[in-house]
């Protein structure tokens, strides 16, 4: 069984540590290697494999320097990826072995045109594993940076059909400021003023907001809920039209959360 913790790097980036329980580590994004060589000699982990899911700095900035102390360790990323870092090139669909576990690789496009994903299933014992990167963030997802709103829409379409109790293990906290954003857009959901007070008394003590559920992103998460009514009954109201597909909800959701403040 596999068990995944974030490390906080930065002011707000987090980097997945997956362990296996028997000594061995693999880490996602590591754009700082001080928290991962930190963790890895605290807990006497043996680091094995390097998974990246975009080629921005915060995410890859620190594979470099893990490598230079770990000199054989595989580095998975986008095989279509401008980081130079990537050993191990993965299209979507490709299966690798992470600690033992197959894990499944799902092209999200869109924050960038390399971002992928890594999907590791459950079984009766654990839920499933979906490193995310910064396609999707507990109750947000990714600025679109390199794709556009409909490419962005079908990329969460895709994690959305994963099972719900699949853990949403995403590289950022930025729970609270997306819940802000949600209650603009759906003040009445029930679902997501009880996570307000839930993830907010999480900050409180320190502890972070994540992983999430994809069911709960399901039932809170704004661009994951072009279809409820509400939501978009506020994005027509926003872009004074008549909206007829939900990636075009998702557009003007995305390009109003880009400016709401």
């Amino acid at each position: 069984m596999l068990a995944a913790r974030p490390l906080p790097a930065f002011a707000d980036n987090y980097i997945w540590l997956i362990e296996d329980g028997h000594g061995r580590a693999a880490v996602v994004d590591p754009g700082d290697a001080a928290p991962v060589i930190a963790a890895l000699g605290k807990h006497g982990l043996e680091l094995g494999a390097i998974l990246v899911t975009h080629h921005h700095p915060d995410h890859v900035g620190g594979v470099a320097d893990l490598c230079a102390c770990h000199p054989h360790v595989p580095v998975y990323g986008p095989h279509d990826s401008p980081a130079a870092c990537v050993t191990i090139p993965l299209g979507d669909g490709a299966i690798i072995d992470v600690l033992g576990k197959p894990a499944r690789v799902i092209t999200v496009p869109g924050h960038t045109l390399d971002h992928i994903a890594y999907f590791i299933a459950g079984d009766a014992n654990s839920a499933p594993l979906l490193f995310c990167g910064d396609a999707l963030f507990g109750c947000g997802c990714g600025r679109i940076f390199e794709g556009d709103a409909r490419m962005m829409h079908a990329s969460l379409q895709r994690l959305a059909a994963l099972p719900e109790r699949t853990q949403v293990c995403c590289a950022h906290e930025y729970t609270l400021g997306n819940i802000e954003f949600a209650l603009a857009v759906e003040p009445a959901n029930a679902d997501l003023r009880q996570r307000s007070e839930i993830d907010r008394a999480r900050r409180a003590r320190g502890e972070p907001t994540v992983p999430s559920t994809l069911g709960l992103e399901l039932a809170t998460n704004p661009f994951r809920r072009g279809g409820a009514a509400a939501v978009r009954a506020a994005a027509v109201a926003r872009a004074g039209r008549e909206l007829a597909q939900d990636h075009e909800v998702f557009a003007v959701i995305r390009a109003w959360k880009d400016v709401f403040r």
